[in-house]
């Protein structure tokens, strides 16, 4: 099997792009809400230990008169609180709490969180920073602005701001958070991926076994075996594929059937006139029949017969496979059915037949081949003709129901009617109702074939009906073939 055209290898590179794509994008947005949303926890706690601190650093300014050795206070109050945190000691927060006692929870929490302390003087000068970065430096108004003041009687004698900030890459919470989440999300992604991966190889070889089996016997009938058929499970696509594959293959089969049929016919049909012209020919040179005129007319009946026989075949094909040409163009139907019973009623008087028509007024116009539709009606008169016996009758007749439905015409016989085993097969290539029937009396058995293509090939349709077998739906006649013509 070739890999570069297997659809396992198409589906697999599918799925790990998918899932590649998605474990990027998953990755990626999941990385930034969850620095966004750690980042608002943090400001927002930030600013809830600074209200909390304000306090302290007011208590402390009021007693210092100034920010001087605000580091020391605060670096002590840190290592203060680290050690009482070591030591189990950091819980206390009752009445007695000394100086900085408060800050020392929040700071170690702070510093926990990696948060970054920042304490301003009056004019905005940076007197401690956590990071020692901005110390010494005058920070803008929009920056202090985000702080909380501290306020003396009315009166702010510096600013405290609490914002997110890391003292190490490696060991703040922030990143550490970071890092967990993002080897979560890889690892459900690989998890996910080869989940999927192997789901996928799983159901693909559950979808593709239908295939399997229809290349299985698509190859079988490319090699001729036309039996195969595929078993049909469900209502899925692949089960209307299936059945569409099985009626295809049925086709085919019929068809190679009448193919055959249609050899062994014609080889039949021509052999019969050819092995009558050989022996008339092989008896004049052997002396046993005359050369006179009687054998040269048998001679010319059966080459005559021969040629009829190869004309009609190479119309049946041309009509089959939509290569006849139509020369179409308005004709009153009625006036031409009229022309043709003319030509036909001196061979119905011969035979001792009423042949007459029964027309509506008023049809319109139907582009038709006029010499196609003669040949067609004038087929199945004669038709009709050699089954009706003498004072039969023959009647054409026209009808329209509406302007916008079809133009039928019929040809109605009191003839011998068909049988029921018959009637499915009249149009057959070569079929005769009356088996007794030789050919220069009963035709070449291509007749019927021929109208039914020809009336096709306008767009129309026909129909056989005879209910003379049926003694309960008897009608009077023996056979009726109806043809429907759309109109313009």
């Amino acid at each position: 099997m070739n890999m570069k055209n297997s659809w396992l290898f198409k589906l697999l590179g599918a799925f790990l792009v998918i899932i590649a794509i998605g474990g990027l994008v998953t990755s990626f947005l999941t990385s930034r809400a969850t620095l966004r949303a750690f980042n608002l926890y943090t400001t927002r706690s930030g600013q809830i230990w600074a209200q909390r601190l304000a306090p302290d650093l007011v208590e402390y300014y009021e007693l210092n008169n100034s920010w001087q050795g605000v580091d020391v206070f605060l670096e002590a109050s840190w290592m203060t609180q680290q050690h009482q945190a070591m030591m189990g000691q950091g819980n206390g927060n009752g009445n007695g709490k000394g100086l900085g006692q408060g800050l020392f929870s929040d700071n170690s929490m702070m510093g926990a969180l990696g948060q970054r302390l920042i304490l301003t003087d009056q004019q905005g000068m940076v007197v401690y920073d956590s990071l020692d970065e901005f110390t010494g430096i005058q920070l803008a108004p929009s920056e202090i602005k985000k702080g909380i003041p501290i306020l003396i009687d009315n009166k702010s004698v510096g600013t405290l701001l609490i914002t997110p900030g890391s003292l190490s890459a490696s060991s703040s919470l922030s990143n550490e958070f970071q890092v967990s989440v993002r080897r979560a999300v890889i690892s459900s992604g690989l998890i996910a991926g080869i989940t999927a991966l192997a789901l996928g190889i799983f159901l693909f070889f559950q979808i593709t076994a239908p295939m399997r089996k229809l290349r299985k016997a698509a190859s079988a009938i490319a090699d001729g075996d036309l039996s195969q058929r595929v078993e049909i499970q469900g209502q899925d696509e692949f089960a209307q594929l299936g059945e569409t594959f099985n009626q295809m293959a049925a086709n085919l089969s019929q068809a190679e059937l009448h193919r055959q049929h249609l050899m062994a016919d014609v080889a039949h049909e021509l052999r019969t006139p050819l092995t009558a012209i050989q022996g008339t020919v092989e008896g004049m040179q052997d002396g046993v029949l005359p050369c006179d005129s009687e054998q040269l007319n048998a001679l010319l009946a059966e080459t005559t017969l021969l040629n009829r026989l190869i004309e009609d075949l190479r119309l049946l094909s041309l009509a089959e496979t939509n290569q006849l040409k139509l020369l179409r163009q308005p004709i009153e139907i009625n006036s031409l059915i009229t022309q043709i019973l003319e030509r036909i009623q001196p061979q119905a008087r011969m035979n001792d037949i009423n042949l007459d028509h029964s027309l509506q007024d008023g049809l319109p116009a139907l582009q038709l081949d006029p010499d196609r539709i003669t040949q067609i009606l004038t087929n199945l008169i004669t038709n009709a003709l050699r089954y009706t016996p003498k004072h039969g009758s023959i009647q054409v007749a026209t009808s329209q129901k509406d302007t916008t439905d079809a133009v039928t015409i019929s040809v109605t016989d009191t003839g011998t009617g068909i049988t029921t085993q018959d009637l499915p097969h009249v149009f057959d290539r070569f079929y005769r109702a009356d088996k007794s029937r030789s050919r220069a009396s009963g035709g070449s058995g291509l007749g019927l074939a021929i109208v039914k293509e020809l009336v096709e090939a306008h767009g129309g349709t026909i129909k056989v009906e005879s209910p003379v077998f049926d003694t309960d739906d008897h009608q009077g006649y023996g056979t009726r073939f109806i043809m429907h013509f759309p109109p313009q």
